[in-house]
């Protein structure tokens, strides 16, 4: 009866370290703030929107309110959340010819520091591409019950959600290839990760 020989002296790599680190990664939120920031103002300006009628008769007191909580959230999430929350960064700038041009910058992951968390990273993209999706429900729901003096306020929200999620998914890839490739290829990316980590946990 033959057996396979083993080396004893054979080093057999057990790296704890890295497992430590993935479960940090999946359990851990390094930055609440940013992470509560990045869905306060969007959800605020979703919840004021929706209940401003029972508060509030007033619609330019609503209409600014909703405003300005949306333009927060744009600059919140394009100059900060984003940064801290999944290491990403765009904006666009127009050179001197008068041609725009995006610019996308990605934070170099290095022993000294830690890659972001699973967490925020999924709490960062869900709150990007969910919101939009509600704004644009609103839309809809504007039109068909005819409510069109705050039609102006919808398309502002649907705009600014949009850009960032724009940004960002360009940013995410690269800044390469066709948006609409991009956009379906990573959402499908998304919707399968969030899936699979549902059924296999």
């Amino acid at each position: 009866m033959k057996q396979a020989n083993v080396d004893d002296t054979e080093d057999v790599s057990l790296d704890f370290g890295n497992e430590e680190e993935l479960a940090l990664r999946k359990a851990k939120i390094r930055h609440p703030l940013a992470t509560f920031f990045h869905l306060f103002f969007r959800v605020s300006a979703i919840v004021t929107y929706v209940c401003c009628d029972w508060f509030s008769r007033s619609f330019i007191g609503c209409f600014v309110t909703v405003l300005l909580l949306l333009s927060f959230d744009f600059w919140s999430v394009k100059n900060v959340t984003g940064r801290l929350m999944v290491g990403l960064r765009w904006w666009n700038q127009i050179d001197e010819d008068g041609k725009s041009h995006w610019i996308f910058e990605a934070r170099k992951v290095s022993p000294n520091h830690m890659a972001n968390t699973e967490a925020e990273a999924r709490i960062f993209w869900l709150g990007l591409i969910i919101c939009p999706v509600i704004w644009v429900v609103f839309f809809f729901s504007t039109l068909f019950s005819l409510k069109l003096k705050w039609l102006a306020l919808v398309i502002a929200g649907i705009s600014l959600q949009a850009a960032n999620l724009y940004g960002y998914i360009l940013c995410k890839m690269g800044g390469e290839g066709d948006i609409s490739t991009v956009a379906a290829s990573f959402l499908s990316q998304t919707v399968f990760q969030t899936v699979s980590d549902k059924v296999l946990p």
